[in-house]
């Protein structure tokens, strides 16, 4: 699993000094950094977006993340400045959905004040002591939560839950006379409609999942190559632990993305 960190710094030149620290960290081995970007918080405590992640999969969990932040604890998220490319999104819910507690938001809400600058970033580490120290030593403070996407659970139960009203509805229908089934059938047109919607929900989220860990690979294999001797088993480490999450997460995307194929093909 990941986790997502907010360094906070005294100051933006404090926020920069952050990112190369991390960088080299994760040119190290130390940790692995899978997106990031660095926000601002001037003296009437308006926030400005810096330096957004990158688009793409490894960019997408921490846009969310900053966005949300930034509606929950910033107010309107309309002063973006300085932030060519990458993504910038997220809600309340969806930050929910990536596990991220009510307590965390106000711990960087009550560190966040207006002077003060932080990174927001996505991390695989294997020791907290390398990023601690580091961070330290320029000052600033990391706050962490891991990164737990409650999305999947979500919907694989809304998935199954639709499949069990469709089963219903098809052996209702089955007993039903003439005129009850002339009434039924407008339900399992709809029924079938919210199945179709599911399926393709489903698939949308499984090639989503494999992006990201497709990305997430590529990203620690050419860690593993460029890192010394030592560093290069605890990487290997790493993506071992990062296969079994998303192995274990595709699974139960993929059964309820069976079940409904075998419902609508009933």
């Amino acid at each position: 699993m990941s986790k997502f960190v907010v360094v906070i710094f005294p100051n933006e030149a404090g926020a920069y000094e952050g990112t190369r620290a991390l960088n080299g960290l994760h040119a190290d081995g130390s940790l692995t950094l899978y997106g990031m970007a660095v926000v601002a918080k001037d003296a009437k405590g308006n926030f400005t977006v810096k330096e957004t992640a990158d688009a793409g999969p490894l960019g997408t969990a921490v846009g969310t993340l900053l966005g949300g932040l930034l509606g929950v604890i910033g107010g309107p998220v309309g002063m973006v400045t300085g932030a060519a490319g990458g993504v910038l999104l997220g809600s309340l819910i969806d930050v929910v959905n990536y596990g991220v507690g009510e307590d965390f938001m106000m711990k960087v809400s009550n560190e966040l004040v207006p002077g003060k600058a932080a990174i927001v970033a996505e991390i695989a580490e294997t020791w907290t002591t390398p990023l601690d120290a580091r961070v330290e030593a320029l000052g600033g403070t990391v706050l962490r939560t891991w990164r737990a996407d409650f999305e999947d659970e979500l919907i694989a139960k809304d998935v199954a839950a639709q499949d069990a009203d469709f089963e219903q509805l098809q052996a209702e229908f089955a007993q039903a006379n003439a005129e009850t089934k002339a009434k039924l059938s407008t339900k399992l047109d709809q029924a079938k409609t919210g199945l179709k919607q599911a399926d393709a929900r489903l698939q949308g989220r499984i090639d989503a999942l494999n992006k990201e860990m497709d990305a997430k690979v590529a990203t620690m294999e050419k860690q593993v190559a460029e890192a010394q001797a030592d560093a290069k088993e605890i990487i290997r480490h790493r993506i071992a632990a990062m296969r079994a999450d998303y192995e274990a997460r595709s699974a139960k995307l993929k059964q309820a993305w069976a079940l409904t194929k075998e419902a609508l093909a009933a």
